[in-house]
């Protein structure tokens, strides 16, 4: 990495690569560091594992992901909660290992065991060890292996337990052998450190070792592995070293122990393991901090950072020849001797034996040290919430190692966790070039500097902003780039070209120099590698080199040309010193960097001794007083930068300034004395260029601030440095929680207090509340310290932190200071009448404060819902919430509906209504709906399945279609009295009730009732109910399924029958049968006898017997049927349907019926039947299977009324309410609908196998079986529920809505639309069976058989082939047969028919539409496949869409009101090749009604035949042509949804031939391909789409036309049919709209006529009148007068400008060429078709549009002669005025009066949009390139074309008029959201340029965004919607 290309403008932002992954909804994170490995292929990679478990092979040039790969499902963090610091996924989080040798990639995965993600849990964890081939991501033989259940091999007693455990540290590969560590989430469970080690072939294990080997108990945690992420390091010499963390064994306690000697319990450690040749390991030294207990005790782990090994040749003293370093939570740095660690307590005073004193840090560290190992060596600490402290290395006078603080960097690192390890690296090794590079969580996420420091000093050369940055990360290296991974899914890729333009002699070492001497001379040169111009060589900084012999710049150097000049070294000081030569080059090619640089490096010497200090200021920062016996030492190095020996003649102080007075201080044998500080090792002499380390210790004996000026004297001169120190007194700790009430109290922790509390929260409401920590220490007391914090932040409780950053761990508190972290408690809304429920959470916490230890802090929320309905005496609900519960399962649970479709439905009033009813159950259902009952359903499901809001209250829950949106559920409150649910059995026979058992299955009698005493009905009968109802009776029975009677016989001669045919379930019990259609379910006391008798119990009195009379209706004088009675016509006697009854609708039972009686209770319907003498019936449709009966059986007389006839055993007299004439006293029930077009009389005897489906029931027809809605209800205009239910009751119910459906067996539901969400299914849902008519279908569980109003007054009922009839002689009218509307395919359901968008198409994603005579509905849906919608249009054409336009509307068909002028049945088109299946077909919905317009100026006749007419019907012959491979005409002159013969004749005004294709394509040529062949003339069939009357070809078929022979008569020529406009027209033509239903054209030049009648309501009439004489047009060398100028205004237009043209065109929407074009014939076309934009080009063709396409620009004009433009073609109309050029188009705007709303232009050209930025970075434009103002002509193609021409990159629009340009896009800009950049522009009021206040819209070029015909690729849907403009 070259410092001078990395400080750069060019190294910046190479690329982003997003990983794909999205676990339940979250993005990856990359703990696993990136690995940057070469392959065999040359290509060099960046390897990523993520915490989901996914592995990824990404270019390291392009950012490309080559491959990827899914290892297991993750872990989840909500598993060890509250450890939160890896969130939500917990996969691969340490660095894995990538060998060489084999090209294998080794890594640690957790997961679980279950792998179908069902099974989770913290004991299912699972950890599997991979070997993964980097070639292919697959995995190598052998693995992965598991690793759970592995037993420490030096203590058995520890089991390695996954769930527990986190592989967090780098891998580490020793030969054979791969190793990786182990620790704990946040010190939880019983876990231990652990190193396991596998061989790396075979997989085998090799090493399983326990930090905690015994013998405490396996309770005991400690000694994790973690380091932050750090790696397992070796010295390649066979020793392994590591660093652990806090644990409580604490084995040595105390007592001093050799490093020699370890203990088994290696906490708080650094470890040396040797690795045997077997790959196991044996611990061979350590090191533990003299203070280990008390670290343990605040959480202050040695093992936060890893122990780096410093490279031994810089880092090497003579008593420490290898060392190592380390930094712990406690701050302090340790520098560790390699070959001996130092033990514990070895050193002086039970203290640290180790080869330097601990450097102590201000805060903790995490991150492993920085090392830079040039240039004498320097380590770098970064330090929470404090600056980057660098040391630099040397040996003191004893031969110890000496690390001295020199500098610091500018900036802090993060508040928070995070800041990174850091990394440094050189180019190739070369002394000057040393950079520094660390990455943090905050402020600037990735920073630069140079390593070696300057005057104390890191410099800072280059910063970059990387949202989510991974704590702890570094970045890595590859190539000169540089890799950095984030949380948020991306990697990152920082760089620049690598390739130089020049070749230069580089570095130039000029050795050594004596100060203010001059070396020799050097020559530099420099090779060109490309043709390149030098435009400047300079010298960064000329303090100490200088330059000459420059050529004249600017310099032109072809490639192998060189360029030289000179460079000489004159230093000025001692010590390296170096300068780049900064050569800035322009080669044209953006693959070359612009800057080339070259190294001038020397050292300057110095003959004479001399002094340098450093640091120059030495500061001790809060330490407390009697903490530490010894104090605390820090070092400063005296320098002699000379050659000559230096003497030190002495120190001297002062305790004022630097300026003195200064002292002489004492000296003790302690050494040098300044107040509390000591000095120490001050030398006499120094040799020439070397150092002398001097300590300084600091040990108050009291608090306060210290200071000392202290000055150096020597034979070299003097130099001052200060000394500071802060003492104070210990911190002590008060954490406090705000208190619940409200009273502003602070509530004090103590380890002993309950929990904090928030008391009680409401449901849908949070409460939050405030935990406060303050340094209650002393004035004098030392910074409080937040060691360890883990806040629920995230945890998925109701109760959490608001963020992770407050009290976060390195918060320091000085004296009196408090910092506060807000907590809440956050009920999320729930059902009412639940009960309370507790919430709580955990803060895991330690603190500088000794006394206050790990605490874990317990939070609490009592949380309570709403409590409705009736209360109890402590103001809880009677009505307890019971649940979600599945509805029908597989019948409806609960029967009685109180109301439903209730705007204001609640629950509590629901239950109020329900228990005020009496019923123990109340459910709420479908938003609107109250149900009741006393029986608990079957199913309790999840909550998740209740997902609808109450329609009276959107806080409350109403049932739901459930989590899948796949079954019914209901929101289930009980008052403790419900019964239990009935078992999921079969229903079967209950064999007995009380007193009563079963009799058997019997028919209803003959004549009379079977059981005829006493009746009811109930929607929730069961056995036990009837039983009940009918006790005091001898027998009972139940019939169709709610029908319960009574009597003391069973009498009219009913019989026992077939088991079989009671087979209807109860109503009110599914588990048991409740007979049958006519056949009931007897019961009888014990001794009971049946009995025959035709006499019974009258039901009026139930205690007088009488006897019915039986008699035929033509005995005279006997009873008879009446023949009418109040509207209503005797149909005769008819029997009762097969399965249903008659007339199911309503019915009535009165011991006194009449015929009277009956007719007014049943006035309200068609149809009255009386039955059994005392039974009423009513119904608006007749069941299936009633038929006149052919057996006189209706012979019972009326027991109202003897002379009347009422019916008979199950036979009706049935009475039919009159029309104005009676025709036939027959009724008709018909059971079929014949299709052959005639029609046919039905007889059917055939055998019953299922239920069918109702076909037609006036005035409905069968649709299909429809899904509820998702969220409302298909239907929810009306509904009603019926036991009895049937199709024909249902559209009774529902004769006046659009839409019926039923549903359940039961429900009726009404609407004129349906709902969102409904569509047709075809997975057999709709299988229920009507509840009133079991042989034919009522929807089911979640589906209603949907039916639509056709207005036919037929109603039919039709089912299976084999379906059993009785009836005879029925009929039904026939139905031609026809194509039919496709419901529904796999993945889709038809949504309706709708229109085009005017000029444009309602599905535009699709790039190439599909247009083919093999199109079906099938077809298209499987070529749609990856969009939300599809659609089928013109027979053949078949359009795919994620939207539909604005402006697409569904249409009308036959038979409804037709909204909108001229609109048809628009969807009726037979397809090409399926004509069994409608499709959409579109038109142009506003101007359907087209006509022909004769335009004087064609010259085209149709091919072979002129044209007479061009009506479909009329056409002549030999004019369809087929289409060939390189195409029959070669020139698309325009594709357009508006395309007209016409139009297409006009644009091939200058060609011999003309074709239109696919209705909408327009081609052009000279000549036909000889391979095209005259084709049948019916296969060109596709209508013009802006002219329906004309033909356009067909599907690879051209309408053909010929230029007219000069001498040939002219038969008809075309013009485009454009609206009418009604004023600023051209005298050339008028237009005009009339009511007529004709339309004519008249020309004088051809006295023709043409006229087309359509049948629509209304229509236009156009009329052109126009003598040719009167007409001049002049094409030939004419010159304009008149020139357009940017002020120039037509009509409504203002000028814009020129504009080059393009293919695609620049304006695209209309087109028309005319010999007669002006400006205004153009403007008027333009406004007439509601576009904006109006381009002339050639003199004669006109273009509309609302925005120039991509690749069109404005020229840059504002500087160029009217008569230079190159817009310069006279109008082919009026000479005097510019239409264009031949490839360039004279633009003129009128979007400000478009009634259409402004967007944003997506892309221009190779521009795509990038976003909206703010305008400034730090006060400097955010494009300063170059910059204009546009005005008037501002738009995003004009400000675009401005910067491409001009060679920029990026273009920039803001405040509707300036236009910038830049370079590049800063990395740091700000970007805003689209709708901040709402200002329209200036020269396009339907587009944005920017916003106010300088926000500005960005375009960055892209060549990749374009296809190879330079069509732009998709880029993504922008969220326009957002984006309104501003006022």
């Amino acid at each position: 990495m070259d410092p001078s290309v990395v400080g750069s403008a060019e190294f910046d932002q190479l690329w982003t690569s997003r990983l794909p992954g999205n676990y339940k909804g979250t993005a990856e994170q990359i703990f696993h560091q990136p690995l940057v490995y070469t392959l065999d292929d040359g290509i060099q990679y960046v390897f990523i594992a993520t915490s989901q478990n996914n592995v990824y092979k990404i270019n390291a040039k392009t950012g490309t992901i080559v491959a990827s790969r899914n290892l297991h499902i993750p872990f989840l963090t909500q598993e060890v909660v509250p450890c939160l610091d890896i969130n939500p996924n917990i996969g691969v989080t340490g660095t894995g290992v990538i060998d060489p040798s084999t090209d294998t990639w080794y890594l640690a995965a957790k997961t679980y065991e279950d792998q179908t993600d069902q099974v989770k849990g913290l004991d299912n964890g699972r950890y599997f060890f991979h070997a993964i081939d980097v070639n292919t991501l697959a995995e190598k033989p052998n693995f992965p292996k598991p690793i759970e259940g592995t037993v420490a091999k030096n203590n058995p007693r520890r089991v390695f337990q996954s769930g527990k455990h986190l592989q967090r540290p780098a891998l580490l590969l020793s030969g054979q052998y791969v190793y990786a560590g182990f620790a704990s989430h946040c010190v939880q469970y019983n876990f231990t450190g652990w190193v396991m080690g596998w061989d790396k072939t075979s997989g085998s294990i090799v090493e399983r070792f326990s930090t905690q080997g015994g013998p405490e108990a396996v309770t005991v945690p400690g000694g994790g592995i973690w380091m932050s992420g750090g790696g397992l390091a070796t010295d390649n010499k066979g020793s392994m070293y590591y660093s652990t963390g806090n644990g409580y064994a604490s084995q040595l306690h105390g007592n001093p122990v050799p490093g020699r000697q370890p203990p088994t319990a290696l906490e708080q450690a650094v470890v040396n393991m040797k690795i045997n040749d077997d790959g196991s390991l044996t611990t061979v030294d350590f090191f533990m901090p003299w203070e280990k207990e008390q670290l343990d005790g605040a959480d202050k782990d040695l093992g936060t950072t890893p122990f780096e090994l410093l490279p031994p040749e810089t880092f090497n003293c003579p008593m420490a020849k290898r060392m190592g370093v380390v930094t712990g939570k406690s701050g302090k740095t340790y520098i560790l001797n390699l070959d001996n660690l130092g033990g514990y307590q070895m050193g002086a005073n039970k203290l640290d034996a180790i080869p330097q004193a601990p450097i102590q840090n201000e805060n903790s560290v995490y991150a492993g040290a920085g090392v830079y190992p040039l240039e004498g060596g320097y380590i770098y600490i970064n330090v929470i919430q404090h600056q980057t402290h660098v040391f630099k290395f040397s040996c003191d006078a004893s031969g110890y190692p000496a690390f001295t603080k020199v500098a610091d960097s500018p900036e802090k690192a993060a508040y928070v966790l995070g800041v990174g390890h850091g990394a440094t690296t050189s180019l190739n090794g070369q002394s000057g070039t040393g950079l520094y590079w660390m990455t943090d969580v905050d402020g600037y996420n990735l920073r630069i500097y140079n390593a070696v420091p300057q005057s104390g000093v890191l410099k800072l050369i280059k910063t970059a902003n990387i949202p989510g940055v991974t704590k702890f990360s570094r970045p890595v290296f590859g190539d000169g780039r540089a890799y950095v991974g984030t949380v948020q899914g991306l990697l990152y890729a920082f760089g620049s070209p690598v390739n130089l333009p020049l070749t230069c002699t580089s570095p130039n070492d000029f050795g050594k120099i004596s100060i203010d001497s001059s070396s020799a001379v050097k020559t530099i040169q420099c090779q060109a590698n490309t043709y390149t111009q030098v435009k400047s060589i300079a010298l960064n900084n000329t303090a100490n080199f200088q330059i000459s012999g420059l050529p004249t710049l600017p310099f032109d150097l072809p490639a192998g040309q060189n360029i030289s000049f000179t460079a000489v070294f004159k230093p000025t000081a001692p010590g390296p010193l170096s300068v780049d030569v900064a050569v800035t080059t322009s080669s044209g090619d953006n693959k070359f960097s612009p800057r080339t640089p070259i190294s001038l490096k020397g050292i300057g010497t110095s003959a004479s001794p001399l002094l340098a200090v450093n640091p120059n200021t030495v500061t001790f920062n809060g330490v407390i007083v009697d903490q530490n016996d010894s104090g605390a030492t820090e070092s400063i190095i005296f320098s002699n930068v000379g050659d000559g020996a230096l003497t030190v003649q002495g120190l001297d102080y002062s305790i004022v300034s630097e300026k003195g007075p200064y002292i002489t201080p004492n000296t003790t044998s302690a050494g040098v004395q300044v107040g509390p500080f000591t000095f120490t090792q001050i030398p006499s002499t120094i040799a020439g260029n070397t150092d002398s380390i001097v300590k300084i210790n600091f040990n108050p004996v009291k608090t306060g601030n210290f200071a000392a000026y202290v000055r150096v004297r020597s034979d070299g001169g003097s130099k001052i440095f200060d000394v500071f120190g802060t003492a104070s007194s210990a911190p002590s700790a008060l954490l406090e929680f705000e208190a619940a009430d409200g009273s502003g109290r602070w509530i004090p922790y103590t380890q002993n207090s309950p929990p904090f509390t928030f008391g009680n929260v409401f449901e849908a409401q949070t409460k939050s509340l405030k935990m406060r920590l303050t340094n209650n220490g002393s004035s004098s007391a030392g910074s409080l310290t937040v060691t360890v914090s883990k806040p629920p932040f995230g945890s998925s409780g109701i109760v959490g932190a608001q963020n992770g950053r407050d009290l976060g761990e390195g918060t320091n508190l000085a004296a009196g200071e408090s910092e506060t972290a807000v907590l809440f408690c956050s009920v999320p809304k729930s059902q009412v009448n639940v009960d309370s429920y507790n919430g709580s959470a955990t803060w895991v916490m330690n603190l500088g404060d000794l006394n206050f230890g790990k605490q874990n802090i317990q939070f609490t929320c009592n949380a309570i819902s709403e409590q409705v309905g009736p209360l109890a005496a402590n103001g809880s609900a009677v009505y307890r919430y019971g649940g979600c519960y599945k509805e029908n399962d597989p019948d409806r649970q609960l029967k009685v509906q109180l109301f439903g479709n209730d705007p204001t439905m609640t629950n509590d009033k629901c239950i109020s209504a329900c228990a005020a009813a009496g019923y123990a159950i109340a459910a709420s259902e479908y938003v609107d709906e109250c149900w009741c009952g006393n029986r608990l359903p079957k199913t309790l499901a999840d909550e998740i399945d209740c997902n609808y809001v109450c329609a009276g209250n959107s806080s409350q829950t109403c049932g739901g279609n459930g989590y899948f949106h796949d079954h019914s559920h209901m929101s289930l409150f009980s008052n403790g009295k419900a019964q239990p649910p009935l078992p999921n059995v079969p229903p079967s026979v209950q064999q007995s009730y009380g007193e009563y058992s079963y009799s058997g299955c019997y028919t209803e009698g003959v004549g009379g009732r079977a059981l005829a005493n006493k009746q009811t009905a109930s929607d929730e009968m069961t056995v036990a109910s009837c039983g009940a109802f009918c006790s005091d009776y001898q027998y009972f029975g139940i019939e169709y399924r709610s029908e319960c009677f009574c009597g003391d016989l069973i009498g009219n001669n009913a019989a026992k029958v077939a088991e079989t045919d009671c087979r209807l379930t109860c109503s009110g019990n599914s588990t048991q049968y409740c007979g049958g259609a006519n056949r009931l379910t007897v019961y009888g006391k014990s001794g009971s006898s049946s009995s025959s008798s035709s006499t019974r119990s009258s039901i009026a009195t139930g205690t007088s017997s009488s006897t019915a009379t039986t008699s035929s209706t033509g005995n005279p004088g006997g009873p008879s049927a009446v023949p009418t009675v109040a509207g209503f016509a005797s149909q005769g006697c008819y029997t009762e349907g097969t399965n249903v009854r008659a007339l199911g609708d309503a019915v009535t039972a009165n011991g006194a019926m009449t015929v009277e009686k009956c007719a007014a209770f049943c006035s309200s319907y068609t149809y009255f039947g009386v039955e059994y003498s005392s039974e009423c019936y009513c119904g608006n449709t007749i069941g299936t299977g009633a038929i006149p009966a052919t057996d006189n059986g209706c012979t019972m007389v009326c027991g109202g009324n003897p002379s009347q006839l009422c019916g008979g055993g199950n036979r009706l007299n049935l009475y039919k309410r009159s029309q104005s004439t009676v025709t036939s006293s027959t009724v008709t029930s018909t059971t079929g609908t014949s299709r052959t077009g005639t029609s046919t009389s039905v007889t059917s005897t055939s055998t019953s196998t299922g239920p069918a489906i109702v076909q037609a029931a006036s005035p409905f027809a069968y649709q299909a079986c429809y899904s509820e809605g998702a969220g409302v209800r298909a239907l929810a205009a009306k509904n009603t529920a019926s036991g009895a239910m049937t199709i024909q009751i249902c559209a009774a119910f529902c004769k006046d809505y659009l839409y019926m459906g039923v549903e359940y067996s039961t429900e009726c539901y009404c609407g004129n639309t349906i709902g969102v969400g409904s569509a047709p299914v075809t997975d057999g849902r709709c299988s229920m069976t009507c509840g009133g008519a079991p042989s034919t279908i009522c929807g089911g569980p979640n589906g209603l058989s949907f039916y639509k109003n056709t207005g036919s007054a037929s109603a039919s009922a039709s089912g299976s082939s084999t379906r059993s009839s009785t009836s005879t002689s029925t009929s039904a009218s026939a139905t031609a047969s026809g194509p039919i509307t496709v419901q529904s395919i796999p993945g889709y359901g038809y949504l309706g028919c709708y229109n085009e968008v005017p000029f444009g198409r309602a599905l535009v994603d699709l790039a190439n539409p599909i247009a083919s005579d093999k199109v079906s509905v099938d077809a298209c849906g499987a070529a749609c496949s990856a969009y939300t919608y599809f659609g089928v249009e013109y027979s053949g054409e078949c359009y795919c869409g994620n939207t539909i336009q604005s402006g697409s509307n569904p249409v009308a068909g036959v038979g409804w009101p037709i909204v909108i002028q001229h609109f048809i049945n628009y969807c009726e088109l037979k397809l090409v090749n399926h004509i069994d299946k409608f499709i959409k077909d579109s038109f142009d919905r506003n101007d359907l009604v087209n006509r022909i317009i004769i335009n004087q100026d064609s010259d085209f006749d149709l091919q072979d035949g002129y044209l007479d007419d061009i009506q479909p019907d009329k056409r002549p012959n030999n004019r369809c042509y087929t289409e060939v491979s390189g195409r029959t005409l070669k020139t698309l002159a325009l594709a357009s949804d508006t395309m007209t013969a016409g139009i297409c004749l006009d644009l091939c005004s200058k060609y011999q031939y003309a074709g239109v294709e696919y209705g909408r394509e327009c081609w052009c040529d000279n000549t036909i391909a000889s391979t095209s062949t005259v084709a049948l003339e019916s296969q060109c069939n596709m209508k013009c789409p802006g002219a329906l009357t004309q033909i356009c070809g067909g599907s690879s078929r051209l309408t053909l036309y010929t230029r007219k022979p000069a001498s040939g008569a002219r038969i008809a020529q075309f013009q485009a049919d454009t609206p009418s406009s009604t004023s600023g027209s051209s005298t050339s033509a008028t237009s005009t709209r009339a009511s007529s239903t004709s339309q004519s054209s008249t020309t004088s030049s051809s006295s023709r006529t043409s006229t087309t009648t359509n049948s629509s309501s209304s229509s236009r009439t156009s009329t052109t009148s126009t003598s040719s004489s009167s007409r001049t047009s002049t094409t030939s060398s004419t010159t304009s007068t008149l020139y357009p100028t940017p002020s120039l205004t037509v009509s409504a237009h203002t000028y814009l400008g020129c504009a080059n043209a393009t293919n695609p065109l620049a304006l695209n929407a209309v087109a028309k060429t005319s010999t007669s074009m002006d400006l205004e014939t153009c403007h008027t076309l333009c406004t007439s078709y509601n576009y904006g934009l109006a381009g002339l080009q050639n003199g004669d063709t006109c273009y509309c549009g609302n925005g120039l396409q991509s690749f069109s620009a404005l020229q840059d004009e504002r500087n160029t002669l009217p008569k230079d433009s190159k817009c310069n073609f006279p109008c082919a109309g009026n000479a005097t005025e510019i239409c264009g050029a031949k490839e360039y188009l004279s633009v003129w705007n009128a979007t400000e009066s478009v009634k259409i709303p402004p967007t944003m232009v997506k892309q221009v050209g190779y521009y795509p949009l990038k976003g909206c930025f703010n305008g400034t970075i730090s006060t400097k434009a955010l494009l300063n390139a170059t910059s204009t103002s546009l005005p008037t002509t501002n738009s995003a193609e004009n400000c675009v074309g401005y910067c491409a021409t001009r060679g920029y990159a990026v273009a920039g629009m803001s405040e509707g008029n300036a236009c910038q340009c830049g370079a590049s896009l800063p990395t740091n800009a700000e970007e805003l959201t689209l709708g901040e950049c709402n200002v329209v522009c200036a020269g396009n009021k339907r587009e944005f340029c920017g916003g106010k206040e300088g926000k500005t819209l960005v375009y960055v070029k892209d060549t990749g965004s374009v296809d190879t015909e330079g069509k732009p690729k998709s880029l993504g849907q922008l969220n326009e919607a957002t984006v309104k403009p501003a006022v």
